[in-house]
């Protein structure tokens, strides 16, 4: 009997670390979102991209198809977004962060952005992976 207890005792405990860690992962998560917001709102989009994998092996998958690799979908976001009107105020609203695995999360939400060339809204699903030790966006699909 002594032994039962102890062994849900250690459950206990090791499922409540699972969870804690769980949110902080998603706080960490939500930390890089809230700063790629404010660099979006600020039209400073190589800033917004810290967020993102700096790999070839990115993928951000849009109306114009998929865009591969972190330089490509930079480009991608400056042709699209070449001045402040055109990347306005962003706006994020969280709808899930669910756990993929112990290295990744998928994110779903959706974006508003207020802007003088007229607004812009849409919905988004996007991929984090613990790389190296930091939570960067591996794949980015946004319509």
């Amino acid at each position: 009997m002594k032994k039962l207890i102890i062994i849900l005792c250690l459950f206990s405990l090791f499922n409540g670390y699972s969870q804690s860690d769980d949110e902080a992962d998603k706080k960490e998560i939500q930390k890089i979102l809230k700063k790629q917001r404010l660099a979006w709102s600020d039209n400073n989009l190589e800033k917004f991209m810290e967020g993102y994998w700096k790999s070839d092996s990115l993928k951000f998958y849009g109306a114009n198809g998929i865009t591969y690799g972190w330089e490509n979908t930079l480009e991608r976001y400056q042709k699209a977004y070449p001045t402040k009107d055109h990347t306005g105020k962003l706006s994020f609203k969280i709808n899930d962060i669910s756990k993929i695995s112990e290295d990744a999360y998928y994110v779903l939400g959706e974006y508003h952005i207020k802007r003088e060339v007229g607004n812009a809204d849409g919905i988004f699903m996007i991929i984090f992976k613990k790389i190296n030790g930091e939570w960067k966006i591996i794949a980015d699909t946004s319509t």
